[in-house]
């Protein structure tokens, strides 16, 4: 595409949702239609049956989706689309785990990068020119545990963070309280883990990282205490802490996605119990202030994402989705009308083919 060239807008997403392997409603991959003025979503479409395609991504260079199955044999599973959205198998691989819930291409569009949460470990697919995805180059499985006997009895690896440029790669894992940098190797498909992951603090459960556009800082996202921490990061990928602020003002969060506006002026995190996405102002990136927070309309938001000047939330136990606009001097979302039906929805991709 050409400087001179409009920037296409963002009118399909795609939308992963539990199904009955996990205990969810849905029956696979949906597809909605956004109206890019007014934000608004159409009814959802089923447009490829799968098993708990629970987290979505898309390739950065031709129009192929992947998928997870958040299910006992992990499996990722690669989906050609369509001019008009539809889907088209291209075949699928095991993740040598299981339950694995997050997934992500890297920047050079050659490997995808899965996590396995039930078994804690990190897997490593190569992509073939058409876009599928060839058996497993790599598997490396962590050790450890957490304070909390429940919920970090073993790793739980929970979510991938390629950079932007280059072979590093960041992976949360929320039962061993770390997270762990890894370098990828593009002509072997496989994983180096050059310093000792970052400890995260003891029974904070961290899930999910969110990087400011500045490449300066990050943002981690604690599960079990529902906290946000600030990291600083150096050139070489290393993280120092430098802060720590509550990711709600109610008692009883589970924080699940935090994610950054677009211009870095303002953070989110959606906070499971309560039912809200919290705002926070970064004037100073390394401070984030909390502002206020907005009720989902559902419960239990699994992921939002934002998109232009909307953000849309998925409420996985009340199945739907929220929409929203995003006032732009304040960061806080105003809720566009009643929430749309969708089937245990837990993860939200909008793409533009």
């Amino acid at each position: 595409m050409s400087a001179t060239e409009p920037i296409p807008a963002i009118e399909t997403i795609y939308l992963g949702c539990y199904t009955a392997d996990a205990g969810g409603n849905g029956s696979g991959i949906m597809l909605a239609r956004r109206d890019p003025a007014t934000g608004r979503l159409s009814e959802p479409v089923l447009v490829a049956p799968s098993a708990s395609p629970s987290f979505l991504a898309r390739h950065p260079d031709r129009s192929v989706l992947y998928a997870v199955s958040e299910i006992e044999q992990g499996m990722v599973s690669a989906w050609a689309a369509d001019a008009d959205g539809a889907l088209r198998p291209l075949g699928s691989q095991d993740t040598g785990g299981t339950s694995p819930c997050h997934l992500a291409v890297v920047a050079s569009g050659e490997h995808l990068v899965s996590v396995n949460y039930g078994t804690g470990s990190v897997a490593v697919h190569p992509i073939t020119t058409k876009g599928a995805l060839a058996p497993r180059s790599d598997l490396h499985v962590h050790a450890g545990a957490g304070p909390d006997p429940r919920r970090q009895e073993g790793p739980h690896a929970h979510m991938v963070s390629p950079d932007p440029i280059g072979p590093g790669l960041y992976v949360v894992d929320l039962g061993t309280d770390a997270v762990h940098r890894y370098l990828l190797d593009a002509q072997a498909g496989t994983l180096t883990e050059p310093d000792p992951a970052v400890a995260a603090a003891p029974g904070s459960g961290p899930r999910h990282l969110a990087r400011h556009p500045d490449g300066r800082y990050g943002y981690l996202v604690g599960e079990l205490d529902a906290s946000v921490t600030t990291y600083e990061i150096d050139g070489a990928g290393r993280l120092t802490e430098c802060g720590r602020v509550p990711a709600s003002t109610a008692g009883g969060a589970q924080p699940s996605e935090i994610a950054m506006g677009p211009d870095g002026r303002f953070l989110y995190v959606a906070n499971r119990g309560p039912d809200t996405i919290a705002v926070f102002a970064l004037a100073v990136p390394a401070q984030p202030r909390y502002v206020t927070e907005v009720a989902t309309g559902g419960r239990w938001p699994r992921h939002f994402v934002l998109v232009d000047n909307h953000l849309y939330v998925a409420n996985e136990r009340s199945d739907s989705i929220s929409a929203y606009v995003v006032d732009d001097s304040s960061g806080v979302p105003v809720a566009l009308g009643d929430p749309v039906s969708v089937p245990s929805p837990t993860c939200l991709l909008p793409v533009s083919w």
